[in-house]
């Protein structure tokens, strides 16, 4: 367990740890009574073996938010809305990412009153519990990397608690979310906190206060899990690595058409070809990218003596931005190239037995909510309009939506389905030329 919390802390963190474990001692007549909480685990009939990396269980990231604040909550019918329709689209795995709203604990009512309703529903839920380093969110100067912020003991032990009241649909349990990545630089931790609470989860699993399936990790970028630069290996991750069941790990070749556009745009010898040729090309190694992010993250996993399961948390591909991926930047952004990646990854990912939590399943207006051209806000394959955009025009068209709704709304195609229409707003990535030019601009 983390150290250093001391006097109304520690107390606070015993009274939480033992609400969610179902024991509290007690003493009677002088003697101690057994105080062992006792779970009944006897409703699990699927586990997480078995479900990562069979792609009949498809898997997804969800929220679902609907307004610009998360002080809105989603209310059971509308979360049912939700997991009709992507129980539809296949999906049978969501990731979640905290527990601190009420959203996590009324996703699994919702699902498991699914279940009470029709036997044939089936979903099951990664269930995040967000971790940030000391003085994250707050005025204080420093940001203290190898300690938890008060709130991560809460975190951890209502996870445990909704997982015992919901054996049946929690399968695994992530600790943090791009929690380690340096980029996240207001509330990122040094592995060690990871790992202390990683072992955690493991000895109650030990000793039955969890399932002996439910799996343990942590969901974080490729560079965190050792596939990045050195910056990043040391003993601590090498432990988290042998700790985890699995490696989760998350790729955006989308975001680096920005950061690290090598890869992108057109090619000298791709000038002469059409403007469809030329994105197909960019998708293309946009998809190698993404495969190289993660053979960088087996790589470094073998190279320290470890061989386990490594699947994808995060990958996705927004459809509008205002921002420096999209129009006048690096030309990424739009509903064509989505449906490309989506189904390239998709396809990848199921041939070779990885599972990929895609992002995401809805549009949220909450992350980006001063900037409603966002990309943040655009990752869903289906928008606020109840429209499913470019990458599941198959599905509509196959009919699998029919009779379901979101708000009221029947599931429709965005651009009323009108390919010609979508194409005028399909960019063209710069050329190679143009990319340098760029990147010379903003060194000067």
């Amino acid at each position: 367990m983390p150290m250093g919390q001391t006097g109304v802390g520690k107390a606070l963190r015993g009274a939480i740890l033992a609400l969610a474990l179902g024991g509290v001692a007690a003493l009677t007549g002088g003697c101690a009574v057994d105080s062992t909480p006792i779970h009944d685990f006897s409703a699990i009939t699927v586990t997480a073996a078995e479900i990562l990396g069979d792609p009949h269980y498809r898997a997804i990231s969800y929220g679902g938010y609907r307004e610009i604040t998360r002080d809105i909550q989603p209310t059971i019918p509308q979360l049912k809305e939700d997991m009709r329709i992507l129980q539809a689209m296949g999906v049978r795995l969501l990731r979640t990412y905290n527990v601190h709203y009420d959203e996590a604990a009324n996703l699994l009512q919702a699902i498991r009153e699914l279940r009470a309703e029709d036997p044939d529903f089936e979903m099951y839920v990664m269930l995040g519990a967000w971790i940030d380093a000391k003085n994250a969110w707050t005025d204080e100067p420093e940001r203290i990397r190898d300690q938890d912020a008060p709130r991560n003991e809460w975190e951890i032990a209502r996870a445990v608690e909704l997982t015992q009241q919901y054996p049946e649909i929690v399968k695994i349990i992530a600790v943090g979310n791009e929690a380690m990545v340096h980029w996240a630089e207001e509330y990122w931790v040094e592995p060690q906190v990871i790992l202390n609470w990683v072992n955690h989860l493991r000895d109650l699993r030990a000793q039955g206060d969890l399932p002996e399936t439910l799996w343990i990790t942590s969901s974080d970028d490729f560079a965190s899990w050792g596939g990045g630069g050195e910056e990043y290996h040391n003993d601590n991750l090498n432990a988290l690595i042998e700790a985890v069941d699995f490696i989760s790990m998350h790729t955006y070749p989308m975001h680096n058409t920005h950061y690290n556009p090598e890869f992108w745009g057109v090619r000298d010898e791709e000038e002469g070809l059409s403007d469809v040729e030329k994105i197909h090309n960019a998708m293309q190694r946009s998809l190698e990218l993404a495969q190289t992010h993660y053979n960088a993250v087996v790589d470094y996993m073998r190279s320290i003596g470890v061989d386990k399961p490594v699947h994808i948390g995060e990958t996705g591909w927004a459809t509008i931005s205002n921002e420096y991926y999209g129009e006048g930047g690096a030309n990424a952004i739009d509903e064509y190239k989505a449906g490309i990646f989506y189904h390239d990854i998709r396809n990848w990912s199921d041939a070779n037995n990885i599972t990929v939590f895609y992002f995401e399943a809805f549009d949220e207006p909450w992350k980006d909510a001063g900037n409603p051209l966002g990309s943040e806000n655009h990752f869903g394959l289906i928008n606020l309009q109840a429209q499913a955009k470019f990458a599941l025009w198959d599905l509509v068209d196959a009919g699998v939506f029919d009779g379901l709704t979101r708000d009221g709304q029947p599931i429709t195609k965005t651009y009323n389905g009108d390919l010609e229409a979508l194409m005028q707003d399909v960019l063209v990535p710069p050329t190679d030329r143009e990319i340098q030019a760029r990147r010379q601009q903003s060194v000067n």
